[in-house]
């Protein structure tokens, strides 16, 4: 954990950076979730599968990385929109028009910068750029605009945390 909380100062300050050069695109369209700060996670029909953690079961990217959704965002009310927050926590996107497939439950909302972000149970879903692999829940229970939660199957709300608060500020 302390490694990783070592991160949070260059994560934050290379977001900082490309935010200060004015790039507002954010129309990637790779699905790979170790992306440029700013980017989303993106596919024409993105994929929402589940996978079994120490949280329960989980849901995850079609690259078995880890979905979370922030406390305080449902129904279109969006608090991780500037590209600070975008650049560590990657909004799960697909092209217009398109469905999200694979879980129940599953939706989509307009961002404010117009892509259509994945939701489920109506809350927006994200993947984190600490997780690194398959299956890590770093994000789980982690504190800045709100708290992060990794979307479960079970209850939507749960706040179970594994580790500290994150600290960033946006």
């Amino acid at each position: 954990m302390r490694n990783a909380m070592r991160l949070v100062p260059l994560l934050l300050g290379t977001s900082l950076v490309l935010a200060a050069c004015g790039s507002s695109s954010s129309s990637s369209t790779s699905s790979s979730s170790s992306q440029p700060a700013g980017q989303t996670t993106s596919s024409s029909t993105a994929t929402v599968k589940t996978a079994s953690s120490s949280l329960g079961t989980i849901l995850v990217d079609a690259h078995g990385m880890t979905l979370y959704h922030l406390s305080g965002e449902q129904n279109g009310k969006f608090v991780c929109s500037n590209a600070a927050c975008t650049g560590i926590w990657h909004p799960l996107t697909v092209s217009a028009g398109e469905s999200p497939g694979g879980a129940e439950s599953l939706g989509t909302v307009k961002r404010p910068d117009g892509t259509t972000q994945v939701t489920y149970k109506g809350q927006p879903l994200y993947t984190f750029t600490q997780d690194q692999a398959p299956g890590e829940t770093k994000g789980q229970g982690v504190k800045d605009v709100g708290t992060w939660t990794a979307a479960t199957t079970g209850v939507s709300t749960s706040t179970k945390t594994t580790g500290g608060g994150g600290g960033y500020a946006y």
